[in-house]
């Protein structure tokens, strides 16, 4: 399936040193492997083990998800789980999703990064990217995010890209109840340091599969 069927399949958020795209059914396989090394033993970012699943589960349960998140969409409540790319090969995956976005103009992101691409600032830049996506693209008022208090390089970006503290939540994660750290960016800070090398492709069809366009114009603007 391309573009002309899905245009959200168009969709390329472009900066110097990545490429966040939502991944084709023949880019899958090769982010299934990258996703088996995200993390070592001890604590687990995830609510649930899902790249630790034995096989065949963890293939099945990873294009479900992605196949999932393709059918489930509509201007209400969407989830896109845009993979990136590093000259052209996967290292990982930022979502973005958004329920009743119209009216709230709020997103919530997430994300994974395989272990060879951590440490090298891949993370900030996913991060920005999405948030550039977010904020231009879509006119967002907000973003949110969380992470595991024992996530330091999660944490870590966040605070680089001003995000605010917003309150803790017991969470119930893979290997056991933990507390998660809430957080929040504003329009009005990521105004203050907005990049403007970043470049966002097919915009215009993404805005309209994902309901937000009227009468030219974004309907959270």
């Amino acid at each position: 399936m391309d573009a002309a069927y899905w245009p959200l399949f168009g969709l390329k958020i472009r900066t110097p040193r990545l490429e966040l795209r939502l991944p084709t059914d023949a880019e899958i396989p090769a982010l299934v492997e990258v996703a088996r090394d995200i993390h070592t033993t001890g604590d687990v970012p995830f609510s649930s083990g899902w790249n630790s699943l034995p096989e065949p589960e963890y293939t099945s349960s990873f294009l479900q998800f992605h196949w999932d998140k393709r059918a489930s969409l509509k201007s209400s409540s969407w989830d896109l789980p845009l993979a990136a790319f590093v000259d052209d090969e996967p290292v990982g995956q930022q979502s973005v999703n958004a329920t009743e976005f119209p009216t709230l103009g709020v997103v919530e992101t997430g994300s994974w990064l395989t272990r060879s691409a951590q440490g090298r600032g891949i993370g900030t830049e996913m991060r920005a990217a999405v948030l550039h996506f977010a904020f231009e693209g879509l006119g967002a008022v907000e973003a949110l995010s969380a992470a595991r208090v024992s996530n330091g390089s999660s944490l870590g970006v966040s605070a680089k890209l001003g995000y605010e503290l917003n309150g803790l939540r017991r969470f119930a994660f893979s290997d056991g109840i933990a507390d998660e750290q809430l957080l929040r960016l504003r329009r009005e800070v990521w105004e203050e340091q907005r990049r403007e090398d970043i470049e966002l492709i097919g915009l215009d069809g993404a805005l309209q599969q994902l309901g937000l366009v009227e009468d030219g114009e974004t309907q959270s603007e």
